[in-house]
């Protein structure tokens, strides 16, 4: 009953001074909705590397010749062979696929369209590698592959641009001087984790590639699918010793090719967004502070206004913790009033940015308990001295106050 009554009497100092307690709260809300929006955006950015890098592929791996190097750097390590890919599958276990690639930029015609893109040569282990399916139309066939033939298979953002809502199957295509034809259109993908279009692209086999585009037999880019249940660090290491043996490295010299494992690559770059999305939090958790901080003036302000008011209610017997509970009632309605009020702002206010920013929208209910709850927390640590104050008063000296 002692709460129930400190309750309404702190509603009614609030009501009594609507304009100063939404400027005190004010603090609290921002805070509130400072860190509830970052974990979301966060959460659903780190959701959105995680899906965009799994796109490429489920327990891949890719090799390059060469280590790896910085924009504009060029390697002189030699290129892969067919032999390599075939000897990968044969010798390296819990091996799905291996994809041997190479690529060359090109201008697509078709009519009176034309579009830069991306030309790589494949065989039917990319789409496996890849996790890539057809929107339309079909794979390479074994003829077509071997004999090295001019179809190819379109990529979303390709056909988009030359073709329009038009269905390209059975047209023809030109990439630079080889006229070739279209047999499939690839599901779209979108934007890559840095910001590639993964569907500006144009496939053709391997042997077209290589004999009817680049003029040579080099193969950039191995592409390999590992079973979800293999040990990934164990096939890397076989894959190592096995092209150091292919590719006849004394044991004191350094690969000559490099490894990266997307499982490595998705790790650091989830656990690159949690921690910017940590320290983000921590800075908007600051406003949470600064709310206190308006709080605990406004209630030594009101303590002052109402000084004579406490000294009646003391002289009429009324207990100090009475008084202590009514005005840090007071102080947790204004910071849980804060948090409320914050929450419903975070909310909309995340909808609307997560749209904006094209990442999706993941809100986790543990945030807005715990939001709530330390509103709440920061409403008693703030509001107990100005209480403890009041609580405190000397009933006479109370009396007297003007």
């Amino acid at each position: 009953m002692m709460l129930w009554n400190a309750l309404l009497l702190g509603l009614r100092e609030i009501r009594r001074n609507m304009l100063r307690s939404f400027l005190t709260v004010l603090g609290i809300v921002i805070g509130v909705a400072a860190v509830i929006v970052i974990v979301t955006l966060g959460t659903g950015a780190t959701l959105q590397v995680k899906d965009q890098i799994g796109s490429l592929g489920s327990n891949m791996l890719i090799v390059r010749p060469g280590q790896r190097m910085g924009p504009g750097m060029t390697s002189t390590a030699p290129a892969f062979t067919v032999n390599d890919a075939a000897a990968i599958t044969r010798e390296i276990p819990n091996i799905v696929a291996v994809a041997p690639t190479n690529s060359q930029s090109a201008t697509a015609i078709a009519g009176n369209a034309n579009w830069a893109t991306t030309v790589t040569g494949a065989d039917n282990a990319f789409f496996t590698v890849r996790a890539w399916s057809l929107a339309s139309g079909r794979v390479f066939n074994d003829a077509e592959l071997r004999a090295g033939r001019a179809v190819c298979i379109l990529g979303a953002s390709v056909k988009r641009q030359l073709f329009g809502a038009q269905d390209p199957l059975a047209g023809t295509l030109r990439l630079n001087k080889l006229a070739c034809e279209i047999i499939g259109v690839l599901v779209a993908k979108g934007q890559s984790t840095m910001g590639a279009d993964q569907d500006d692209l144009v496939i053709v086999p391997l042997r077209t590639l290589q004999r009817r585009i680049v003029g040579n037999q080099d193969i950039r880019l191995l592409q390999l699918s590992v079973r979800d249940a293999a040990d990934t660090d164990r096939v890397r290491t076989d894959l190592e010793r096995l092209l150091r043996e292919r590719r006849h490295l004394a044991k004191i010299e350094e690969n000559n090719f490099s490894i990266m494992d997307m499982k490595e690559i998705m790790a650091t770059m989830a656990g690159t967004t949690r921690t910017l999305t940590g320290l983000l939090g921590a800075v908007g958790a600051v406003s949470l502070l600064v709310g206190g901080i308006g709080i605990m003036n406004i209630m030594l302000v009101s303590v002052t206004e109402r000084t004579r008011e406490i000294g009646i209610r003391l002289a009429i017997g009324a207990l100090e913790h009475e008084v202590l509970l009514q005005f840090l009632v007071e102080a947790v309605v204004l910071s849980a009033l804060g948090g409320v009020l914050g929450i419903v702002v975070a909310v909309l206010g995340s909808l609307v940015l997560a749209h904006a920013l094209g990442v999706p929208f993941v809100l986790e209910p543990g945030i807005i308990v715990l939001a709530l709850l330390f509103s709440g927390v920061v409403g008693v640590v703030f509001g107990f001295y100005p209480a403890r104050k009041a609580a405190r008063l000397n009933p006479i000296d109370a009396l007297r106050h003007e």
